[in-house]
């Protein structure tokens, strides 16, 4: 007889009883069992006791904010993985950039609309369950990754916002469902390579020299031998190996020139290059959303493929519209 599939669990933090009671009414009809905490103290203790698939996370409580029960829940073992959805009514990006840096994995804005809601939560669950079913090799190879970031505090989950900001603009495209999971698993293990790489390169407080980019450009051939072995892996080689190369022909490693270079590395190319743009370094700060998506523009056609710098623009700057039936949340 075989083992019934466990349920999802989701766990929602609010101060507010109304908005614990919209949520869970939102998402009635998602296959889930929704699980409430009324402040981030309660809900890192629930998630101790219990850890769930996701957490929709709610800004502003008292006794601990959203942002540091974030950065708690991702600096612990149980909580790496574990995908975050800030849930607020600040709308500014400096809000949303303080997100990203304790790890937040997506935003959702209030007032909260139900079809909004549902959408990101199944597309989360999917990616967790994901997660949860890499076989060892899998499991190996993303340690990899994740020691790679543990070369650079500054990059600490990056690869795991260009994995889902990848999937994202994927579904935009209209990738098909295998497609967009190998745009997940590209985004997180792309730069694996860069565990071959010196850490005084990787490190450097400044930009490189010549030999030192020649060092960093091997990057995508030592991670794709690393991943080659791994068959599970195989559809994700491209975009290990071309998430460099440019729309004009001028990147690396095989200078491949616009749609020659598959679509997965093109679309893990601008996630990657604007998560970095507004991530700071040791010889800059981080760009603001809106000059990172200036810059993507001014790109767009040389070193980006045009059309799909036109949809991650598209996503990441044009406000949802104010829907007609929207479920509003207190706070």
């Amino acid at each position: 007889m075989t083992e019934a599939r466990r349920q999802p669990v989701v766990l929602v933090v609010d101060d507010h009883p109304l908005n614990l009671e919209l949520i869970e009414g939102c998402l009635a009809d998602v296959d889930c069992r929704v699980v409430t905490a009324t402040d981030g103290i309660e809900a890192l203790e629930k998630i101790h006791e219990e850890p769930p698939d996701l957490v929709l996370l709610d800004v502003m409580m008292p006794r601990m904010d959203g942002y540091e029960v974030c950065q708690r829940l991702k600096q612990s073992p149980e909580g790496k993985l574990l995908p975050v959805v800030m849930v607020t009514a600040l709308g500014q990006i400096a809000d949303r950039v303080r997100g990203l840096e304790v790890g937040a994995d997506d935003f959702i804005v209030k007032p909260i609309e139900r079809v909004e809601l549902v959408a990101r939560v199944r597309s989360l669950l999917r990616v967790k369950h994901l997660y949860d079913r890499l076989d060892d090799a899998q499991r190996t190879i993303f340690s990899l990754a994740r020691a790679v970031e543990a070369k650079d505090s500054l990059t600490e989950a990056h690869t795991e916002r260009v994995g889902m900001s990848s999937r994202r603009l994927g579904e935009a495209v209209g990738l098909k469902e295998e497609e967009l999971d190998d745009l997940l698993w590209g985004g997180v293990i792309h730069d694996i390579g860069k565990i071959g790489v010196p850490d005084y390169v990787l490190q450097k407080p400044g930009p490189l020299n010549e030999e030192e980019l020649a060092l960093m450009r091997q990057h995508v051939l030592i991670g794709e031998e690393i991943a080659r072995p791994l068959r599970s892996a195989h559809d994700l080689l491209p975009i290990i190996r071309h998430h460099h190369e440019r729309w004009d022909g001028k990147g690396y490693p095989d200078g491949l020139v616009g749609e020659r270079t598959p679509i997965g590395a093109r679309i893990v190319a601008i996630c990657d290059s604007y998560d970095a743009l507004i991530s700071d370094r040791p010889y800059r700060k981080g760009f603001s959303h809106s000059d990172a998506l200036a810059t993507l523009q001014a790109g767009a056609g040389s070193q980006w493929d045009p059309e799909l710098v036109r949809i991650f623009l598209t996503l990441n700057s044009q406000p949802a519209p104010e829907p007609e039936t929207s479920a509003k949340a207190a706070g």
